[in-house]
């Protein structure tokens, strides 16, 4: 009844999560990092309008999800009616 440990280092599934784990923590470091390097007057200003940008993709992202689900969901609706 015990677990095979062999079996799961060998999976490719195992070793893709233990590097997207690896990477989720890192990057926000290594991007900090990077930020503080810049002079004084562009670290800000740059992490701010970066910041901006990438809030606005990931909400643009978001209703686009909605909105595609409603959509399915409305001629899922429909085609049953």
């Amino acid at each position: 009844m015990g677990c095979d440990m062999s079996k799961v280092w060998k999976e490719n599934w195992f070793w893709f999560i233990i590097l997207l784990v690896s990477l989720i923590v890192t990057v926000p470091f290594i991007v900090i990092y990077l930020v503080l390097l810049l002079p004084p007057i562009w670290g800000p200003a740059l992490f701010m309008v970066a910041l901006i940008i990438i809030w606005g993709l990931v909400s643009g992202y978001k209703d686009w999800v909605i909105a595609k689900r409603k959509e399915e969901e409305e001629k899922r609706r429909v085609g049953t009616a």
